[in-house]
């Protein structure tokens, strides 16, 4: 049985020591990072590495490769990709050409993560930023209308599924009007409910279907002013599973980030006792993973079952037009040289 757990390494190789745990533990994935990533056979070879110590075949390896700001494979590991908010920049001028753009790119993207033998990438992001907040989202978002994200994030996860990787939507059930950085305080909204429904979750219940999210380490103070979404079980219960009716994999974002306090197992079991399936432990302190993944327990019933289900697009691979792909993907690259951020 998999541990519900997805962890990171301190470097570009196994130690024998993080080799011991990922064979003991068995965690369900596998997160790269910036440290991890010297160079294309290297990167292979750990994955590789990984896949082995865990055993079997039903493992998800993830990186955060949303484009822009937010992308662990630059060039020349990985190509130049545009924020989102170029694809909104688009959108803006000619929606189906952005549709289009968006889902033959992230195709394209799809394929050099799968010959990487990344299966999972931590977006679309569906935050919907507003005036006054934290700059973290910005122009990590498709745009400030709920139509437009849910729009250009369905096609950018069509095309990661159309590629054999496993989008995760994130940071469920919202994080734009956060006015603080998670990774670095907890951020508290005290937005009425209401108006978060109409807003800030809307674009999460409009693609409450595709297989995996990320939770939010934001405290909704209208709905559970003690907790952080990712540790509340009112938030996922009520708004995450129940409101916005998204019943595919959840993960908690990292449990390491300065939002959340108190020793790493408790983080580790706080998540999972909210309603989390997974837990994500990102920052390749061996000790920390040893102490959250005691917290997170078996992979096993509902959970397994999403689990699997995320596992089973993996398997797919459909064909598509490479040269088209690029050349969509230099369009929007070059509005992005443009001024995207003023999307």
């Amino acid at each position: 049985m998999h541990t519900a757990l997805i962890v990171g390494v301190a470097g570009t190789q196994l130690s024998s020591d993080e080799a011991a745990f990922l064979r003991d533990a068995r965690p369900a994935g596998f997160i790269l990072f910036s440290r991890n990533l010297a160079d294309h056979e290297q990167i292979r070879a750990l994955v590789s590495d990984v896949r082995t110590a865990i055993g079997g075949d039903d493992l998800l390896v993830l990186i955060d490769q949303e484009g822009g700001r937010v992308q662990r494979l630059r060039p020349p590991l990985g190509r130049a990709l545009p924020p989102a908010s170029a694809y909104g920049l688009l959108y803006q001028q000619d929606r189906d050409a952005a549709l289009a753009a968006a889902c033959e790119a992230t195709r394209l993207l799809a394929a050099d993560l799968m010959d990487l033998g990344i299966n999972m990438d931590c977006a679309p992001v569906l935050d919907l930023p507003v005036e006054g907040a934290h700059d973290i989202i910005g122009d990590r978002a498709y745009g400030r209308s709920v139509e437009q994200v849910v729009a250009l994030a369905g096609a950018v996860a069509d095309g990661f599924m159309a590629g054999g990787v496993v989008p995760v939507i994130k940071h469920i059930p919202g994080h734009g009007r956060a006015t603080a950085d998670s990774h670095l305080a907890l951020p508290v909204v005290d937005t009425p409910r209401a108006d978060l429904e109409r807003s800030d979750f809307a674009p999460f219940k409009a693609l409450a279907h595709l297989p995996s999210a990320m939770s939010a380490h934001v405290v909704f103070s209208d709905i559970d002013a003690q907790a952080p979404a990712s540790t509340s079980p009112t938030v996922i219960g009520e708004i995450i599973r129940g409101a916005i009716g998204f019943d595919g994999l959840l993960m908690s974002d990292d449990l390491s980030m300065h939002a959340l306090t108190g020793p790493m197992r408790a983080r580790s079991e706080a998540v999972m006792a909210a309603g989390s399936d997974l837990a994500l432990h990102c920052n390749g302190d061996l000790a920390e993973m040893i102490a959250a993944a005691e917290g997170a327990g078996g992979l096993e019933g509902r959970a397994k079952a999403r689990f699997d289900a995320s596992i089973a697009i993996t398997r797919r691979s459909d064909a598509f037009d490479r040269l088209a792909a690029e050349a969509q993907l230099a369009r929007v690259l070059g509005l992005a040289a443009m001024g995207a951020e003023s999307v």
